[in-house]
């Protein structure tokens, strides 16, 4: 909104507001009213109102649908309640869009039709403007694209006026039909949730082993307590209790794409969890923490510890990770953070880290061929559904908002567990 004021010169008043020349810059512009100030603050309303106006026709004959996202982006999502994940998430998308000739198309343009194409293509995928195939998305990961899509253009509606309708607001999430073979020759369950057999862990372990890779921590950590890559990966000895046996899930560590920093933030719930471990993971911590007392001894001053930054970007705050090793000096806003796992010489061990040797396992051991981190959480919680665990509390310790969320996800975790149910009622035919 242009911002003006008046003020008297001799006999007369004379109004003046600010207005953006070519550059964007903004200049101010005067005029001379009457001998009224009243009269003159209505010529300055009158002008002001003018002013926006032919500058909403302005901007909505030339602005895209690209640069829309982009001041979207930054007026809205940036100064949001959402958490760090969801902006970056979203900021993503922002990007992804902004990639596609539809980005470049000037907004006055952009129709239900287009953007109906566009979802179209996201969920059964196909040919890309650039020639490649193109496979269909999650339908959370169009649910994000779809989310933008109608934040940025109900912005443009209101507060912006750019336009007056709103293109996404018919606009429905198509998925492609599930087909079933109805004349297979095969047994298996295609809803089943993949896992791995311990003796397949024990094989990974093996492996890890031998390589003598820092990110065996992690991956047992992940096998025994069901964490997210992140959530393991941000973990600090303050958040383990060894003699109650009880992890603290406080944060999660990521790389923010966008600022091209790697930062400590919330959990993907936004919640802190408790969740327990057994003796098995107790000694394997145990003997962790012993290693690497005696790692810091080998390396001296040479030995790296972690720290994080509090930096504050409009209304939201983001956790930089760094690591110093004993001969740099630490800058007086690096708070130290004794994270549990890290490498040899005691660096964070990121994400892409940990995701590198998922599919350095994948590559190498048998059998594992589709082997990633998140199997390892699928695992976890299969093992426990087929143990007869109670779901609220599988959900519980998951993290997960809903128990519905963990049912969905793995109430067909394994074979064995749908065989021991369905065996219940052998017990009960047997008591008539």
């Amino acid at each position: 909104m242009a911002k003006g004021s008046v003020r008297k010169k001799g006999k007369k008043w004379y109004y003046r507001y600010y207005v953006e020349d070519a550059s964007g810059n903004l200049v101010q512009k005067e005029c001379v009213g009457t001998e009224s100030k009243s009269e003159t603050e209505k010529l300055l309303r009158k002008a002001m109102d003018e002013y926006e106006g032919q500058k909403v026709v302005a901007k909505t004959e030339n602005i895209t649908l690209g640069e829309l996202l982009d001041v979207w982006a930054e007026e809205e999502l940036k100064v949001s309640s959402l958490s760090n994940n969801t902006v970056t998430l979203y900021l993503g998308v922002v990007k992804r869009i902004k990639e596609h000739p539809l980005g470049k198309r000037k907004l006055k343009t952009v129709t239900s039709e287009h953007m109906q194409e566009y979802l179209d293509f996201l969920s059964f995928g196909g040919k890309a403007p650039n020639g490649t195939e193109a496979r269909p998305l999650s339908i959370d990961r169009i649910h994000s694209f779809s989310a933008v899509l109608q934040r940025a253009f109900r912005y443009a509606v209101f507060p912006k006026k750019y336009i007056t309708f709103n293109p996404m607001q018919y606009v429905v999430i198509r998925r492609p039909t599930q087909q079933v073979d109805l004349f297979g020759t095969g047994d298996e369950d295609v809803s089943q949730t993949k896992t791995i057999t311990h003796e397949q862990f024990q094989k990974v372990t093996e492996y890890l082993k031998k390589k003598k890779s820092s990110s065996l921590l992690a991956i047992q950590i992940s096998y025994y307590a069901g964490l997210r890559i992140g959530e393991v990966a941000g973990l600090s000895w303050s958040d383990v209790n060894l003699e109650e046996q009880h992890l603290t899930i406080r944060r999660s560590l990521n790389r923010n794409s966008t600022r091209h920093k790697l930062e400590l933030g919330a959990t993907k719930s936004n919640k802190v969890r408790i969740v327990d471990f057994g003796d098995t993971l107790a000694e394997i911590l145990r003997k962790a923490k012993k290693e690497q007392l005696k790692q810091r001894l080998q390396y001296g001053e040479l030995y790296k510890r972690n720290y994080y930054k509090e930096v504050k970007e409009k209304n939201r705050i983001h956790y930089e990770l760094y690591s110093l090793d004993g001969t740099q000096e630490v800058p007086e806003d690096y708070k130290e953070i004794s994270l549990v796992c890290v490498r040899k010489d005691g660096m964070y061990l990121g994400t892409d880290a940990l995701s590198n040797m998922c599919s350095s396992i994948a590559k190498h051991v048998d059998g594992l061929e589709h082997f990633h981190f998140h199997l390892l959480r699928h695992t976890f919680t299969s093992n426990l559904l087929a143990s007869g665990a109670p779901p609220k509390d599988v959900q519980e310790l998951l993290g997960h908002s809903a128990v519905s969320t963990t049912m969905n996800i793995y109430a067909h975790a394994t074979r064995e567990a749908k065989r021991n149910s369905v065996r219940l009622l052998d017990k009960v035919a047997g008591n008539d």
